[in-house]
């Protein structure tokens, strides 16, 4: 089959579907690919980059008779209708609000897919490209908000005197608000941040920021997104967001729920800001989160407040963003051509090819059906206010008779410690209260790492575990059985945990691996 790729019809867009690193794999996959002249003009692609790729260079008429159509908007009506029927079309598609071109591919008999509605669960994570370019425009975002702030990111300290670092707050940590509070803080401001979902706390701080902390939070829904403020909630939220907004120099903003932009910054928050402070509203192409915000512009206010509404973030970063967003496509593909040969198969069985399916076959299969995405518990039904609950007897349930258990052999465990120590020699006293001191030790050593330094903390614990090595193997020739059979057993032990060690940080590198 062949995929076309064209050119963007709209003249700001100067994202493209497909690179040539892109188009590579997709040869790879067994597809031909026919990319239209000039289509990565835009984002400084050339098209001889292309042809060295192994693409073919045709023009615009010729580009939409192919069997796949790949684009990054979604393409007009007379473009549809040029397509062959029951060729497949793979956009970044707005059903709800398009009706008109749902019916036009359905009656051409095109499968639509949308690549905005990726089920948010862990398998699709490869190809979901709102998180793709929700992390450009928070790093984008980060960009703008430095040229347009009249001081340094970073404090400075100098024989003419220091200067402190600016104080960056990022409203929501999503993947938008995780990469601008990085690229904050790469910058070397001094990053803070809050969501109302309590539990992305620990990924805020594990990137160096300061997690803002408020009572009142609301917790994540079962399709992975923010559930709605109660009115409690959202004034916590609120006094929140006007005395941090108070002394902040920069705000970068990235609020949604279910796809709306709700309200973060009123405009008497915004005069009571500094002057010469930036607003980067991220949310500007859902109306903003801004009371003030215009979208797709930049604006300054009366006591000197810069507001950044740009909507195109993603684009005025188009060479990478279009690698990324090609590489979305391309897992895409890898999912839906599991022979490798170059035929597509659409599995609508499939939940991700089920949930991006606009139309197929003549007949509209949106909206997809909900996915469950969250592991949190269903929430108990409430009890009938107008019947009165029956006391059920007390009953000892299997988790309490297990905790007594644990008590009881502790207890014996604890008794007959004392009495080893008690008549063993001095020199095993002394020994094994040095062991008890390192496992407590360890246990608060380890326990107090952050997970993001798990992976470095693999390969002390494997120096740790060749130190062990090197002492069992040192004791195996001892004269005592005993002594033996203990270093046997650690040197066992210890090897596992090295090459097992080694294997999994091995597994994980090659997730970082570029493709060659």
């Amino acid at each position: 089959m062949r995929i076309g790729v064209p050119r963007e019809a709209a003249a700001d867009q100067r994202l493209v579907a497909a690179t040539p690193k892109t188009v590579e794999q997709l040869i790879k996959l067994g597809y031909t690919v026919a990319v239209e002249n000039d289509a990565g003009a835009r984002a400084s692609i050339t098209d001889q980059a292309y042809l060295d790729a192994g693409a073919e260079l045709v023009e615009s008429s010729q580009v939409w008779q192919s069997d796949i159509v790949i684009t990054v908007d979604a393409p007009d009506l007379a473009a549809v209708a040029s397509m062959n029927k029951g060729a497949t079309l793979i956009s970044r598609l707005y059903p709800d609000d398009a009706p008109d071109f749902v019916v036009a591919a359905k009656e051409q008999g095109i499968t639509a897919l949308n690549l905005m509605s990726v089920p948010r669960i862990s398998r699709a994570q490869a190809l979901d490209v709102l998180s793709s370019m929700s992390n450009v425009s928070g790093y984008r975002g980060i960009i703008e908000a430095a040229e347009a702030y009249a001081g340094m990111f970073a404090g400075q300290v100098t024989a003419a005197g220091s200067t402190p670092p600016a104080r960056v707050f990022v409203i929501g940590a999503g993947v938008a608000g995780l990469a601008a509070l990085g690229a904050a803080g790469s910058l070397g401001a001094d990053v803070r941040a809050y969501d109302v979902r309590s539990d992305v706390a620990e990924q805020i701080e594990s990137m160096g920021a300061t997690f803002v902390r408020v009572d009142a939070a609301a917790q994540e829904s079962a399709d992975g997104y923010a559930s709605e403020l109660t009115d409690e909630q959202e004034a916590a939220t609120m006094r929140v967001y006007a005395a941090e907004s108070a002394a902040a120099d920069v705000v970068v903003s990235t609020a949604l729920i279910r796809g709306k932009a709700p309200i973060t910054i009123t405009a008497e928050m915004v005069a009571n800001m500094k002057p010469g402070s930036v607003i980067v509203d991220l949310a500007a192409s859902s109306g903003g989160n801004c009371e003030l915000t215009e979208p797709g512009k930049k604006i300054v206010t009366d006591n000197g407040v810069t507001i950044i509404g740009y909507t195109d973030l993603p684009g005025r970063m188009p060479k990478h963003t279009s690698q990324l967003y090609g590489t979305n496509i391309v897992n895409l593909l890898k999912l839906m051509t599991p022979e490798k040969d170059g035929e597509l198969a659409v599995d609508l069985e499939d939940v991700i090819v089920r949930g991006i399916t606009v139309t197929h076959e003549s007949s509209v299969l949106w909206p997809p059906p909900p996915v469950q995405v969250s592991a949190a518990p269903a929430v108990a039904p409430a009890s009938n206010p107008g019947t009165q609950a029956t006391p059920e007897p007390a009953v000892s349930s299997p988790s309490q008779n297990k905790g007594r258990g644990r008590l009881v052999s502790a207890a014996i465990a604890a008794l007959l410690l004392v009495a080893a120590i008690t008549f063993s020699a001095p020199a095993f006293a002394m020994h094994f209260t040095v062991f008890v001191l390192a496992v407590i030790i360890g246990f608060y050593v380890i326990n107090g790492v952050s997970h993001a330094l798990h992976t470095p903390l693999m390969a002390q614990t494997n120096a740790i575990s060749g130190i062990i090595l090197v002492g069992a193997l040192l004791q195996l020739g001892s004269t005592d059985w005993l002594v033996t059979a203990l270093a046997f057993a650690a040197a066992t032990v210890a090897s596992i945990n090295i090459f097992g060690g080694f294997l999994v940080t091995g597994r994980m590198l090659e997730m970082f691996r570029k493709d060659a």
